[in-house]
């Protein structure tokens, strides 16, 4: 049992380092690399994606500055929490753990996902 298991670790790294190629002198042609990368660079396109939520709204500083909404979606959000006692003989200043929090106000959050 042991002189197959020490069979299979010589048989493991065997193949491990068989499987591990070095490449030597290889030259790949490097013509007009610059060229390619500004191309690139002006061909990608950024995109960012922005949240305002309770009422807030700036997405037009974005619009006016060249972004364009590739897709617009909006969720129900909790915009302020409210602090009410749990019954009617709870202390809320001596007693914390009979304080109960609940949403105060529910706006709507707007995801928009922009590109340039």
């Amino acid at each position: 049992m042991e002189r197959i298991k020490q069979f299979a670790q010589i048989l493991l790294i065997t193949i491990l380092l068989s499987s591990c190629r070095t490449s030597i002198n290889k030259e790949y042609p490097i013509n007009n690399s610059e060229e390619n990368i500004n191309e690139n660079t002006n061909s990608e396109k950024k995109r960012m994606e922005i949240k305002f939520s309770c009422g807030e709204d700036g997405i037009s500083e974005y619009l006016d500055d060249g972004w364009i909404i590739l897709k617009e979606d909006s969720q129900e959000k909790i915009c302020t929490w409210k602090s009410i006692p749990a019954t009617k003989d709870c202390d809320m200043e001596k007693d914390k753990g009979c304080k109960i929090t609940k949403p105060d106000k529910i706006g709507e959050e707007k995801i928009y996902l922009l590109e340039k």
